[in-house]
């Protein structure tokens, strides 16, 4: 591929009438089907928010935050483009308009601009495109950069970098430059029918900017027919081949699947003048059976304060998904508040589930709750998986009714504590801006020989992500230790401790970084593989009969349709 250009195409993606109609998903699926026919593909995304990063957002605002290697906090769909692509991102692959502000602004307090008024046109659309040719001329040498564009048409916030593509296709020329614009076809019930209009409108406000999209991708509940698809071709000048179906479908590894069955690669490849072998999706394809013909359900409770916004776990969500297909088994999530936990008891909520995972969080809201649901599943063998502030609330609880430190807490939520066997780490005190001032990224850990994680991963060191601010006291480490918890993961410098597990206890690990981030659908994460490895044996332990399997699967199956 190489030698068929110099300079990188580009793929813009838009999105209009409604967010969260599944840009990002839409994005990676296409950068997937390139990737499978041996183009390198660049991926980013543009959120128009003037915060520099999500990393100080309420989840119930934004959803998950997404860290990469190099510690950036950024937008979840990061992490859709890293699952589908296989690849570890970066800060240049997540733009914001916060740092596109706050790089101008800096320029023009130094006097960079020579005393010119700044604008934005050109100098906010110049910067914006000045972020996209630095991926293209990064040391990965991208041949086609899919750019996603967050928002909605229409919203203000996001009409200069609407303008900046708009520019860089005048200046690249309409064969190096791909529009994509995903749309939604609603179904309306009383009337019996799908709707175009919403389509119509959203082409047509791309239209008055200056933008003619290439490709339609119309989302819907349910495959539109040809005739729809010839009369949005006929309102909004697209080719009908060029109107791709984007209905629901069970999982969000399937969309790949979908557009390649549409000849949506072959469109992108033809327009760009690229005659390459087709993609090779038997993988992927395996991988997708496997997700929808599982032979075992396993219930796994996961207990945080945000369950009601899913998107605040979505790389666990997936990590499950992952696992699951390692086991050949379905893992049905069952999302418990740590605050009904702390009000009604643990064993309402945790007797009948094969495994616990408390994920990562802030704040000292339902800490109480997550430290009940620990003990439950300890004492009762069960499967446990703690990640972030789950492996401290997990350390909290060992320490109180294993070691006898009744009043042992963390110092995130009171200062004035006797026993703070979870601590502010020493390069953080003092620190008093929030954003972006956490231990970000990716840091080593040694293993301990012969221990569950070891095993897991089959080598003695390795690298994780992490996203804290307070770690394990090391003024505790020899007493929880001489009681029996193992610390089986330390930082090279011996100082942190990043994982901690129970050896003699079915699965009990706890882990300070965020494996979540690393899981890929064809490479699930050990620590995670594992855990639900382990959460199928102890549910072919303790299942009384046939009977009881049966139900489950009946109740799985419901809960899915």
């Amino acid at each position: 591929m190489s030698e068929m250009n110099k300079k990188a195409k580009y793929i813009f993606v838009t999105g209009g009438v409604v967010s969260s109609l599944g840009k990002g998903i839409a994005a990676s699926s296409i950068g997937l089907l390139l990737q499978k026919r041996g183009i390198k593909v660049g991926i980013m995304k543009f959120d128009p928010y003037l915060n520099v990063d999500p990393g100080t957002m309420n989840p119930f605002q934004h959803g998950e935050v997404f860290v990469t290697d190099d510690g950036s906090e950024t937008d979840l769909d990061i992490g859709h483009y890293e699952r589908f692509l296989n690849q570890s991102l970066s800060k240049h692959n997540n733009i914001t308009t916060g740092q596109v502000y706050n790089t101008i602004i800096s320029r023009e307090r130094r006097g960079d601009y020579l005393g010119a008024t700044v604008q934005v046109i050109p100098h906010v659309t110049e910067e914006i495109k000045e972020r996209i040719r630095r991926l293209e001329n990064s040391e990965d040498h991208p041949e086609v950069i899919i750019a996603e564009i967050g928002g909605t048409v229409g919203d203000i916030e996001s009409l200069p970098f609407l303008e900046a593509i708009r520019q860089l296709a005048q200046e690249r020329g309409p064969a190096n430059t791909l529009f994509i614009h995903v749309t939604l076809v609603p179904y309306i019930s009383t009337a019996g029918e799908f709707k175009t209009k919403p389509t119509q409108h959203s082409v047509r406000e791309l239209r008055e900017i200056g933008i003619q999209p290439n490709i339609l991708l119309c989302r819907s509940e349910e495959p539109i027919s040809e005739e729809l698809r010839q009369k949005i071709s006929l309102f909004c000048s697209v080719p009908t081949s060029s109107v791709i179906t984007a209905e629901d479908v069970p999982s969000i590894y399937e969309v790949p699947m979908n557009f390649r069955r549409q000849k949506l690669d072959d469109i992108i490849c033809e327009h760009f003048g690229w005659e390459i072998p087709e993609p090779d999706l038997a993988e992927w394809e395996e991988m997708v059976s496997r997700i929808n013909n599982p032979e075992h359900h396993l219930k796994i409770a996961v207990c945080g304060k945000y369950v009601t916004l899913k998107d605040a776990y979505k790389s666990i969500i997936e990590a499950f998904v992952h696992a699951g297909v390692e086991s050949n088994a379905a893992v049905e999530l069952v999302w418990v508040s740590s605050e009904e936990i702390k009000k009604e008891g643990a064993r309402k909520f945790l007797k009948d589930v094969d495994g616990l995972l408390i994920p990562g969080g802030f704040g000292e809201r339902g800490v109480e709750g997550k430290i009940e649901a620990i003990r439950y599943v300890r004492e009762n063998n069960i499967p446990f998986f703690g990640i972030c502030l789950g492996m401290q609330c997990a350390v909290i609880e060992y320490a109180r009714n294993i070691c006898g430190l009744t009043d042992a807490h963390s110092f995130e939520f009171y200062r004035d504590l006797k026993h703070p066997v979870i601590h502010l780490m020493a390069d953080q005190e003092g620190v008093t801006e929030l954003g972006g001032t956490m231990r970000l990224g990716a840091y080593p850990c040694i293993l301990e020989e012969n221990t569950k994680v070891q095993k897991s991963y089959g080598t003695d060191e390795i690298s994780e992500r992490h996203r804290h601010r307070y770690e394990v006291n090391n003024a505790y480490r020899d007493m929880l230790a001489e009681k029996g918890m193992l610390l089986s993961g330390i930082s090279p410098d011996k100082r942190l401790v990043e994982i901690i597990e129970l050896p003699d206890h079915a699965w009990f690990v706890g882990v300070q970084f965020h494996p979540e981030l690393k899981s890929r659908p064809t490479a699930p994460h050990p620590l995670f593989r594992d855990f639900v490895a382990a959460a199928l044996e102890y549910q072919l332990k303790n299942i009384d009969t046939e009977d009881t399997v049966a139900k489950r699967t009946l109740r799985f199956t419901k809960s899915t349709e």
